[in-house]
């Protein structure tokens, strides 16, 4: 895997996780306007799958290149993540909301293919 490809990966499994992590807080999924309400269930399971969206970001870093240098990238990438969910959310948060799930399985078939 070239390390363009591993950037790319991270930083799209990042942004989900940020994404889905924002939206479990009750601020961003009311600026959704959906008809779903954010019930503790719903709330648990958003967040855990935020954070295994996070934890699941390391993998093509580590991958790529090594654990030490790795481990950095992942951080950069999660701040790069953390950024784009936050202008995302300022500015279209509906958006957003579709763009997380799609690029989580963009970024995991991409990965599972260049395996």
């Amino acid at each position: 895997m070239t390390t363009l490809m591993a950037s790319l990966l991270a930083w799209a499994l990042a942004f989900a996780g940020m994404a889905t992590l924002a939206l479990a807080m009750e601020r961003h999924h009311g600026a959704l306007d959906c008809r779903l309400d954010l019930t503790p269930w719903r709330c648990r399971m958003l967040r855990a799958g935020g954070v295994l969206l996070l934890a699941t970001a390391a993998g093509p870093c580590v991958q790529a290149w090594g654990g030490q240098v790795g481990m950095v990238a992942w951080l950069g990438h999660l701040s790069a993540g953390a950024l784009l969910t936050v202008a995302g959310l300022a500015v279209m948060p509906r958006v957003v909301a579709v763009a997380a799930p799609a690029a989580t399985l963009a970024a995991l078939c991409a990965w599972f293919w260049a395996a």
